[in-house]
């Protein structure tokens, strides 16, 4: 989904941005400081929307996020409210935003360019997660949100997420009727945020109006509220960003006793006092880490910036042991289907959702508990439209959603991946297993006893730039021209193509069905494991799945080791 031809003449765009007395004074002075490779960089096509929204790096430039392109995505964004009707424009829509550079006055810029067409506005009073946004527009009834964002990605990027009026970032579908009109904005530099009185009167400040049942909600997830709570020590950090008032909140209601890493706590949009804040990657955890060693503490857990994304670090025989997304998604189905079994909650029909990238091993957990697993996608959006589907038909009943990228869904009052309500949820486990005498870690180990032994992990390849998104194409079209026969001495005995929606094995080929195309190949091998290879939604990376088997932990990790060493030279 691209707003404009990749190609486009970057120095053509560079001097009309420069000779409009529109242009904005600090993007302005940028520009006249580029050389000709960061001019090709920032103009030579327009930023486009990934599997999670339009996401970059602020600065100058058609392809950089800055005010002017949010203005234009607005205003495209408004052309297609308006053509919804006078009721889409009435209902409205909300707005959020985290702690990064701008993200307010994004928001607020937004809200303007809305109302002068006539929009309602919810715009909240300060930062707040992405799942409290996804919450708002259900609970006002509005017609859609915006949330300003870059969750995970370093201080250099924001972000631009687009909802529907389920509070379920767009599909493909609608987002394509969005750009569509984006699309028909020749000159962002002209799209004005000035308001007459009647204008401004359509915007409404938001806040705990919101919150409060939001934290109602996150309540009603729990399943044992009543667990000894006593002894068990939770380090908790916020990575500077949205989660900290929400989860600390929502922690001490439910009688949690909550650690907070204080120097982690301000909403500073620098991350001074992380390396990352991304809990995909072992810095985001150092300072955490070293309050859990000092607190003897039994879990530590992290959220992301925009507060969908919650990663943990459980005590256990060598310390403190970090969980991938796949390891604590797998954890969270253990102990939710099992109470659910155990105190007769669990509905006819159950679906768990997750990715075409998420480990094996939570669906076998799932099937053992007569839960049926439907695959989407990469992108929550893919499954929060699921679970819209399932809300009118009643074929299925969700019981739970989650991805290999550290985000899940407990109970759809959300429609994306929401780090409070994870956060809640795998406290509560904690403390029920100590109980019995387990940690986390033993609950997962037990897992792998009887479902098989898995390595799950990920590499990327970053490629920055006009020449990086040209060689990421050209690793793409090669893996498809030449194919895979075999994966560091592994036969692959079958075939995913969600771009041309083909599906092979040593019997033949045939179409796939039941996914929007997408830029994603997935190779099956003959023992069980799997790898898949796909264009990052949000960074200019290539990234490579692997969900490896064997036959005991220190086996499935020496073979994924091989896998690794094999891929990374297929895609350098």
């Amino acid at each position: 989904m691209i707003w404009a031809i990749r190609n486009m003449d970057a120095k053509k765009s560079y001097e009309r941005w420069l000779s409009s007395d529109n242009l904005d004074a600090t993007l302005r002075k940028e520009m006249e400081g580029m050389d000709e490779t960061a001019i090709k960089d920032a103009f030579y096509t327009n930023i486009e929307f990934g599997t999670a929204g339009m996401r970059g790096v602020m600065g100058a430039g058609t392809n950089r996020i800055n005010i002017h392109t949010i203005r234009k995505a607005t205003e495209g964004f408004a052309l297609y409210i308006e053509e919804a009707g006078e009721e889409a424009k009435k209902k409205g829509i909300a707005i959020g935003y985290d702690n990064r550079f701008n993200s307010k006055e994004f928001a607020f810029d937004s809200a303007a360019v809305l109302a002068r067409h006539g929009i309602t506005v919810y715009v909240f009073e300060n930062l707040r997660p992405t799942p409290v946004l996804s919450f708002a527009v259900r609970h006002l009834g509005c017609f859609g949100g915006i949330m300003i964002t870059a969750s995970h990605n370093p201080r250099e990027y924001n972000g631009y997420k687009l909802y529907d009026d389920k509070g379920c970032q767009l599909v493909p579908a609608l987002a394509d009727a969005v750009i569509a009109k984006v699309n028909s904005i020749e000159d962002e530099l002209s799209v004005s945020n000035e308001l007459n009185d009647e204008q401004k009167a359509l915007i409404h400040v938001i806040g705990e109006d919101v919150d409060l049942p939001y934290y109602e909600n996150v309540y009603s997830i729990q399943l044992n509220p009543d667990v000894d709570k006593s002894d068990v020590k939770i380090i908790f950090s916020p990575e500077h960003g949205t989660s900290n008032v929400p989860v600390r909140h929502i922690m001490k209601e439910c009688g949690y006793n909550l650690i907070p890493v204080l120097e982690q706590c301000d909403p500073d949009p620098n991350f001074g006092n992380t390396p990352t804040p991304n809990p995909e990657q072992a810095g985001a955890y150092e300072l955490a880490l070293e309050y859990a060693v000092r607190e003897d503490a039994d879990i530590v857990l992290v959220t992301d910036p925009d507060a969908d994304r919650m990663g943990v670090a459980v005590k256990s025989r060598g310390g403190y042991e970090l969980l991938t997304g796949n390891q604590s998604g797998a954890v969270l189905i253990e102990y939710i289907f099992s109470q659910m079994k155990e105190k007769n909650l669990m509905p006819e029909n159950p679906v768990m959702f997750n990715t075409v990238v998420t480990s094996d091993l939570g669906e076998k957990i799932a099937s053992k508990y007569g839960v049926e697993t439907e695959k989407t996608l990469t992108g929550f959006k893919f499954i929060g439209e699921k679970v819209a589907k399932y809300e009118v038909n009643h074929k299925r009943n969700y019981v739970f959603g989650y991805e290999e990228s550290y985000g899940s869904l407990i109970k759809p009052f959300v429609r994306d991946k929401d780090a409070p309500q994870a956060c809640l949820m795998l406290a509560e486990a904690a403390c029920y297993y100590k109980k019995k005498g387990m940690t986390l870690v033993d609950v997962l180990e037990q897992a792998y006893i009887e479902h098989g032994y898995y390595n799950e992990s990920q590499t990327s390849l970053l490629l920055e730039g006009a020449a990086g998104a040209e060689h990421i194409q050209e690793i793409m079209s090669g893996l498809r021209e030449n194919g895979l026969a075999e994966i560091a001495g592994t036969k692959v005995v079958g075939f995913e193509d969600f771009d041309r929606c083909l599906k092979g094995n040593e019997e033949g080929v045939s179409e796939l069905t039941g996914f929007t195309k997408s830029n994603v190949l997935k190779y099956f091998l003959e023992d069980g494991s799997w790898v898949a290879v796909r264009p990052s939604g949000t960074e200019p990376k290539v990234k490579v799945y692997y969900c490896i088997c064997g036959t005991s932990l220190e086996d499935a990790k020496e073979k994924a080791k091989q896998y690794q060493a094999f891929m990374t030279k297929i895609v350098a």
